[in-house]
């Protein structure tokens, strides 16, 4: 059996390590579209989250494997290899493409110079090879970061960090120096609900009262309005501790401080205001609790000043060409892994991750999706391999314009960031800015040793 896996997050590590726990022969290739492994753990883990992004080293020994191959810089659907194509090329494909596409807040001004997605500014401290240029931080005092999850409180965190935290992550260097000019000395983190429906976790809330220089500072009467606040022993654990935390923060006298972070409950966007032809502010309106928990519109508002503006408010899947695509899910349609062209089960061809099931849960939670899905796919192994496929496909991915990078070449990127932060002083491996930079990286051909 040769599989491909198309997507190198933890969903396609998972994936093709289940695979090979199950199957002792079958050959997996996973395929990337960036020339670098590891997804969001790579370009949407925190720099400063060493503990999480360690977990690259257990997907690196799943990468490392003899039977599996590492295939980046392979672009497939539009403007790369066709999915009709790999499918010829492989006994079966397993999409673990991800959730690429921000959710938008949908009002007037959002387009505004200044009004960013959260993942943008994500991408660009993390270096990822699709980021925009640099300018997030350009004559920001005041930002508003609207959303109350754990990549809120992630881009939050890194506004209000000092460099010098930062400067042994291997955060770009680009970045590091926009974010030690910074002059940002408040962030406002803006949820329409209550603080007992917040999503981030106590560990990641913990945090923001602990930077060095900045305070979190909480209104006590803006959580007098969630009644679960007031007796949070009914909550859940999770909730529980958030609000504990909250209020422990809602009851301390106001400090001195560089920097604030201001977490503010029951607003919901209604408009960003223009001022010098960009973000000035952001119109809220205050919401109230609808007893069945959500929160609807009082007709009251309010302004709050902010020169950024970061949207984290959920993602959503983009549709693969070629692949069927659910536009009110956003995933691709499936049954157990299976995916469904129509009614019926399209023969080789599989689902696992936030494309499959939408973008819920923890990296973890990427673990039990992808053993379904594999489930299926061994089920239908007998059938699946009595079709012949060529017996190495590179050449012919290569033929179909792709030039892949193999481990090799991802090896000569990290040898290069380890020598980029020990130039600058940085003590760690820095990111690499661009895709040109990772590709000139690259030695030879970037081969794989283990594959000639």
């Amino acid at each position: 059996m040769r599989v491909a896996v198309v997507g190198s997050g933890p969903s396609g590590v998972y994936t093709a390590q289940s695979l090979l726990q199950q199957d002792p022969e079958v050959r997996v290739d996973v395929l990337d579209r960036l020339p670098c492994p590891y997804g969001l753990v790579r370009y949407g883990v925190a720099p400063d989250h060493e503990k999480i992004k360690s977990l690259q080293h257990t997907l690196r020994t799943v990468l490392e494997e003899e039977r599996v191959r590492f295939l980046g810089g392979v672009e497939v659907g539009a403007g790369g290899v066709p999915v009709a194509r790999l499918r010829e090329l492989y006994h079966a494909v397993v999409y673990c493409v991800g959730a690429a596409a921000d959710r938008r807040l949908g009002i007037p001004g959002e387009d505004l110079p200044g009004s960013w997605s959260a993942t943008e500014f994500v991408s660009w401290y993390s270096a990822h090879p699709d980021a925009v240029a640099d300018g997030f931080l350009r004559g920001v005092r005041s930002a508003v970061v609207v959303g109350v999850g754990n990549v809120a409180v992630d881009v939050t965190r890194i506004l209000a960090r000092g460099s010098a935290e930062l400067s042994a992550t291997d955060m770009p260097q680009a970045a590091l120096t926009a974010l030690a000019a910074s002059r940002v000395d408040t962030v406002h983190m803006v949820g329409r609900r209550g603080p007992s429906q917040a999503r981030f976790t106590t560990k990641e809330l913990r945090e923001l009262g602990s930077l060095p220089e900045t305070e979190a500072v909480v209104d006590a009467a803006e959580l007098a309005l969630d009644p679960d606040a007031a007796d949070p022993s009914g909550l859940p654990s999770a909730q529980r501790r958030n609000v504990e935390v909250l209020r422990g923060w809602a009851a301390r006298p106001p400090g001195a401080a560089r920097r604030r972070i201001r977490l503010r409950f029951f607003l919901r966007p209604v408009e960003l205001l223009a001022r010098d032809g960009r973000v000035g502010a952001v119109r809220f309106e205050r919401t109230a609790p609808d007893g069945h928990g959500g929160a609807t519109g009082t007709g009251r508002f309010e302004q709050i000043e902010a020169q950024l503006v970061l949207r984290s408010v959920g993602y959503r899947g983009v549709p693969l060409e070629g692949l069927p695509f659910d536009p009110a899910r956003g995933t691709v349609p499936h049954r157990a892994g299976r995916v469904l062209r129509g009614v019926a089960v399209a023969p080789g061809e599989y689902v696992a991750g936030w494309i499959k099931r939408g973008p819920t849960g923890v990296i973890g939670t990427n673990r039990p999706c992808a053993k379904e899905t594999v489930a299926s796919l061994l089920a239908d192994a007998p059938a699946l391999a009595r079709r012949e496929v060529p017996t190495d496909p590179l050449p012919l991915l290569r033929a179909a314009g792709a030039e892949p990078v193999e481990w090799g070449g991802w090896l000569d990127i990290e040898r290069a960031e380890a020598a980029l932060g020990a130039a600058l002083g940085r003590g760690g491996p820095v990111k690499l800015p661009d895709r040109a930079a990772l590709r000139e990286a690259v030695g030879g051909a970037g081969a794989d040793p283990r594959h000639g």
